[in-house]
């Protein structure tokens, strides 16, 4: 009897209706809330921010796709949604050429050369930032602040250095609509990632296990600690990393206990680097370091198999 033969993909694993290119697509919807404000606040400078990384990630996808013989698949748009992912990463007076670097090592090692979009085990942009964040104490010019015209940049210590060395903080309200001295673009405003968050719940691109894990577990060990939970949930890029970065497709696990235990974790690290070392870019480390155990995840919690014969019991 000739056995069936079952198709094998990487994910993501969409619904009969939905392309990825189209989610891809509905990603940068959401995301466009928050280009918005970074635009609104940082004007030109944003905007070159933004199309260097996009230009990069475009590029970079074309030329690591020739030199493994694979076909060109810039019409997905994960290139593109990773390059925006980059720039929405970096503060307004990032010079352009490490925001570049970052999209590039993203894409062309984080993504390509760990086998393309459905086999790479750490979020590509987050993988590309993070890489850059080691290798700028190494690299001076990394480290440069330019910003060729005026963008009305506040020179100030961001939300998460002021709460860590005791600082007065500003109201909860203007973090959480827009504060320009926040650091990150994506950190400008929570409540416009949260916009973009509901639209992609509506989508049913992310579900709500893996992001109200991590929030959770923020929330109550931030608050037994005697921490302020309510200013931990709003910087630092606390909503990017649970909403978007997170619930990553290819990079999250895709059991509902999974995404749970997934979330819970992430959300320990965070607290861990908050609490106990300087300020630093403790969401990407935590999310990074979740992604390679993915997969030990997924193994741990994954349905069982029907068509696998039951091992006797010994006697």
């Amino acid at each position: 009897m000739t056995q069936p033969q079952l198709a094998s993909t990487p994910a993501p694993h969409l619904k009969a209706d939905m392309r990825i290119s189209t989610a891809m697509r509905d990603v940068m919807i959401a995301l466009l809330p928050i280009s918005l404000m970074a635009i609104y606040f940082y004007r030109g400078y944003a905007l070159l921010l933004i199309a260097v990384c996009l230009v990069t990630a475009a590029v970079t996808e074309v030329i690591f796709r020739k030199l493994l013989q694979k076909p060109i698949s810039l019409n997905d748009g994960s290139a593109l949604l990773t390059g925006l992912f980059v720039a929405l990463l970096y503060s307004a007076t990032t010079v352009w050429w490490t925001a570049a670097i970052a999209t590039f090592i993203g894409i062309g090692i984080g993504k390509e050369l760990m086998g393309g979009l459905g086999w790479n085990r750490f979020n590509p942009a987050l993988f590309g930032y993070v890489t850059v964040f080691l290798l700028a104490p190494f690299l001076p010019f990394l480290n440069v602040d330019y910003t060729p015209w005026e963008v009305g940049v506040v020179s100030q210590a961001t939300p998460l250095v002021m709460m860590h060395q005791g600082m007065e903080m500003p109201a909860w309200w203007e973090l959480f609509v827009g504060f320009q001295g926040s650091g990150a673009m994506a950190e400008l405003s929570p409540l416009s990632l949260l916009l973009g968050a509901a639209y992609l719940f509506y989508r049913k691109h992310i579900y709500w296990q893996t992001p109200l894990s991590i929030l959770a577990t923020v929330f109550v060990l931030t608050l037994l600690f005697g921490e302020n939970p309510l200013m931990h949930l709003i910087t630092g890029g606390l909503i990017l990393g649970a909403f978007y970065m997170a619930t990553d497709w290819v990079t999250s696990p895709i059991t509902g206990k999974g995404k749970v235990i997934f979330g819970v974790s992430i959300g320990l690290l965070i607290v861990l680097f908050r609490l106990g070392l300087p300020p630093t870019e403790g969401v990407a480390f935590s999310i990074l370091i979740m992604n390679a155990f993915v997969p030990l995840i997924e193994k741990l919690t994954k349905h069982p198999s029907f068509s696998e014969p039951k091992q006797a019991s010994a006697l």
